[in-house]
């Protein structure tokens, strides 16, 4: 294992956060007074489910990715839908009831979160298939890695916005998560 090496696993990492920090800068606006435990715990379960989606590719192999492959697309547009017009929704019920309180980003909603942002990393596994069992490891580990530096990183953005924007931002996070299931089902069935 080279540098070149080291360098395209890290750039994969970065290539595949991008779902994740959008989804991760949206929890910050949604919960701005996130602990700092909670942001770590969060940032690393999207970065275990960015690393383990392309391990679990390249153990799969061809054979079963070919026929989950074309659903991929819907299945993250589905969840993501979901959870974005859940967001919007509540947070117009919340302004409609006066309540100007945040929503608290619960387990589930994380790992849905996660499932979602991830699943289209699955796929990834092909391009990694011809690789060694101890390089898949460690591209997926420097994938892990990455993905939760960034996420880490979008939460307290999204926090320092989120403390600004109040009600509105639950809105925009809403919004954030639609316009990132719609990115991943466009780009997947292209």
């Amino acid at each position: 294992m080279d540098f070149m090496f080291y360098l395209n696993s890290l750039l994969l990492g970065i290539a595949l956060a991008m779902d994740a920090c959008a989804v991760s800068m949206a929890n910050g606006l949604n919960e701005s007074h996130m602990s700092l435990r909670k942001i770590i715990c969060v940032s690393a379960t999207f970065g275990v489910f960015q690393g383990g989606m392309p391990l679990l590719g390249y153990f799969v192999g061809h054979a079963f990715i070919d026929y989950i492959e074309k659903f991929i697309p819907w299945i993250a547009l589905v969840l993501l839908l979901f959870l974005g017009i859940k967001a919007i929704v509540e947070a117009v019920k919340d302004k409609d009831e006066g309540e100007n309180k945040e929503q608290t980003i619960t387990t589930k909603l994380i790992f849905l979160q996660a499932i979602a942002t991830s699943i289209d990393a699955l796929s990834v596994g092909l391009t990694i298939s011809n690789y060694k069992l101890v390089e898949a490891i460690v591209t997926a580990s420097v994938v892990a890695l990455t993905t939760t530096l960034i996420c880490i990183g979008a939460h307290f953005i999204g926090k320092k916005f989120g403390t600004k924007l109040g009600n509105k931002a639950e809105i925009l996070g809403g919004i954030i998560l639609i316009a990132i299931g719609l990115e991943i089902f466009i780009t997947g069935i292209i």
